[in-house]
This record gives structure tokens, C-alpha cells and sequence, in this order.
């Protein structure tokens, strides 16, 4: 699974952007992304987020929906209407497991939806089909 996270070139890591106002989370998903040789940048909040993705231009988001400033849901509509980052790709990472929710996200094109706790392999290969899918759609 691991061979996923190498990009084309050999000297550049997939870069992963996490947007959560949870800090100690932020840092194990970091931690281990790291240790799987990703470049990771995070953002606490959505607005954070938007600037993030625009100046970093990572391979894949994670994105919580529930945050301050600007919630998940309004990044990734932006996110979406940005016609340079609208097909990055995005797992939502949130408590949230209602279906109006799940639609909501869902309607915005998310390649994946993991509800917390998760277990961190099946982050992992949610991951690595995510960007295995942006390679090849």
C-alpha cells in the first residue's frame, strides 16, 4: 500500500492537506502520513483551508465538517468552484455520520467519507484509493 504514496517522480512526496480544529488528532494523522513519506500541511479551519489548498496545492484533502471560522461543507463548495482545485480530491474525516450530511458532501463530488473514530488502516487505504483514482481518472 505503501508504493501508493510515492508520486511519479521520485523525488517528490504526495503532499496531504488536513483541515481539523482538533489538534491532537491533526498531529497523529500527521505523524503517521509522515511516516508513510508524506509531505503534510494542516489548517484549522475551513477559511485556513481554502488558503491552504490554493498556496500548497496538495494531492488529497482530509476535511472535517465541523469547525470555526468556515465549516467543511462551505471550503469544499469553494473548493469546488475554484476551476484550478476544483478535482482535488477530498475525504471528509468527521463525527458526523447522518445521511443529510453524507448527501450534502457527497453532492460536491468527495472521493471518500470516514466517520471518528476510524481506524487508521482503513484511513489509510481510503487514502490510497483516492489517489490512486486521481492518477487515473
Amino acid at each position: 500500500m505503501l508504493e501508493l504514496f510515492k508520486s511519479k517522480k521520485k523525488t517528490d512526496r504526495v503532499k496531504i492537506l488536513i483541515v481539523d480544529d482538533e489538534p491532537d488528532l491533526v498531529s497523529t494523522i500527521q505523524y503517521r502520513l509522515e511516516g508513510s513519506n508524506c509531505e503534510v500541511v494542516t489548517a484549522a479551519n475551513g477559511k485556513e483551508g481554502l488558503e491552504k489548498v490554493v498556496s500548497e496545492r496538495p494531492d488529497l484533502v482530509l476535511l472535517d465538517t465541523n469547525m470555526p471560522v468556515m465549516n467543511g461543507h462551505e471550503m469544499l463548495r469553494c473548493l469546488r468552484e475554484h476551476q484550478d482545485l476544483k478535482d482535488t480530491p477530498v475525504i471528509m474525516v468527521t463525527v458526523i455520520c447522518e445521511p443529510q450530511d453524507i448527501a450534502t458532501a457527497s453532492s460536491y463530488g468527495i472521493a471518500d467519507y470516514v466517520t471518528k473514530p476510524f481506524d487508521f488502516t482503513e484511513l489509510m487505504e481510503k487514502i490510497a484509493n483516492a489517489l490512486k483514482n486521481k492518477d487515473t481518472g
